[in-house]
């Protein structure tokens, strides 16, 4: 289906109403019926028709469709965050006993779901380095119901071979599940690749505005209408019409976006690679990262994410760096149209900072939509600004 298309025009029936070019915003909690027969028919199969915006609605619809199409997917469910959709699509697929096994250090709120409260029902977790596609075969047991990956992820940009997992997890008649917000579907298809369901956090490219939190779930029709009369509906976690409508929005410019946000990206990776305060970088499509074949294999872009370990022999000096930064603001997340400084030292207590791990040194910058020499400059300032520091 033509990218195109779906952006502009896949589930957009503008007919119905008024031609308008924008859909309308169906800001409505309910819907009413004439005939007792048909309101009887909502009950049977809220799936198919509009009952209970808690369930489906028409401008969640229209988003859906292109979400789905999109992904390469039969189907998806659009979430209020990137956090409920993974809870859904990882509570659907285990059961008391179960056991999955996810690639270590994954998103911080699926780690908590694995750590905390999975536990509780007595499904347990093995983490692996998903680098190495035998660790998968390895951690395998006769209850493993899931196989949890993300790839690339958001700070050191692992990848996982994902047709080699998939093939390995159809043997064993496992479901895999795939963090894909790092690229997007536009530099990514993890469902091509055999993955059965695909999750990213549509907060951040697709809405590209910082003005909408939501999450997507893609797979087969089959599963995602089970999904969605079970876990969906019970935890309450769709997204409400005027959020689906931002997030419709978004998807318009978004191969625009990352386009230019790509093109930045190199400039400034051209800039940090040539600093002495810059030890180390890491970018999947950069030549110099540790699965560059692979990243080249099955990613079409990376886009504006980015890790830099810099030198620095106390947290002081990292954090004197970030708060010189002028225009890059300094918080979490990605995908908007702003650029954003992490530093890992903010999650880990001054007393406990290590220089000789370098991760307590990496900072996750995020490359938006300003000028490259614009985000050169306030990087090029806040490293004078340590200069006099070790």
């Amino acid at each position: 289906m033509d990218l195109s298309y779906i952006l502009n025009e896949l589930g957009e029936d503008r007919d119905d109403y008024f031609r308008a070019v924008a859909p309308p915003i169906m800001q409505t909690s309910n819907f009413a019926f004439k005939k007792v027969a048909d309101l009887r028919s909502s009950f049977e199969d809220e799936y198919s028709t509009w009952l209970y915006s808690r369930g489906l609605n028409p401008t969640v619809e229209i988003l859906r469709k292109k979400l789905a199409a999109l992904d390469g997917a039969e189907d998806c469910l659009v979430f209020n965050s990137g956090a409920a959709a993974i809870f859904a699509g990882v509570l659907a697929n285990v059961k008391s006993g179960d056991h999955i096994v996810s690639v270590r250090n994954p998103y911080t709120w699926a780690q908590k779901m694995f750590d905390v409260i999975l536990p509780r029902f007595q499904v347990s977790v093995t983490y692996v380095d998903g680098t190495r596609t035998e660790n998968f075969a390895d951690a395998i047991r006769p209850n493993t119901t899931l196989i949890y990956l993300e790839s690339p992820n958001s700070w050191f940009y692992e990848l996982q071979d994902l047709k080699a997992i998939a093939t390995l997890a159809k043997q064993h008649h496992i479901i895999t599940i795939c963090d894909n917000s790092y690229c997007t579907p536009i530099f990514q298809r993890p469902v091509e690749s055999g993955i059965d369901l695909v999750l990213q956090s549509a907060t951040k490219y697709i809405g590209g505005h910082s003005d909408t939190v939501a999450g997507v779930l893609s797979g087969s029709r089959t599963m995602i209408e089970r999904i969605f009369n079970s876990e969906y509906m019970n935890i309450g976690s769709g997204i409400q019409p005027f959020n689906a409508w931002l997030l419709i929005r978004g998807l318009r410019t978004l191969p625009t976006r990352l386009e230019r946000i790509s093109r930045t990206t190199i400039e400034v990776i051209h800039f940090l690679k040539d600093h002495p305060r810059v030890e180390k970088l890491y970018f999947p499509l950069d030549p110099s990262f540790p699965q560059y074949e692979l990243a080249k294999q099955q990613m079409s872009g990376a886009c504006g994410l980015l890790t830099m370990i810099i030198k620095a022999e106390q947290s002081q000096t990292i954090e004197l760096f970030c708060e010189s930064l002028t225009h890059i603001l300094m918080a979490v997340s990605w995908g908007g149209h702003e650029s954003l400084i992490l530093p890992k030292c903010a999650g880990i207590k001054p007393e406990a900072f290590n220089a000789q791990d370098p991760t307590h040194r990496s900072l996750r910058l995020y490359v938006g939509l300003e000028d490259s020499d614009y985000l050169v400059a306030d990087i090029s300032s806040a490293f004078d600004a340590i200069s006099h520091l070790s």
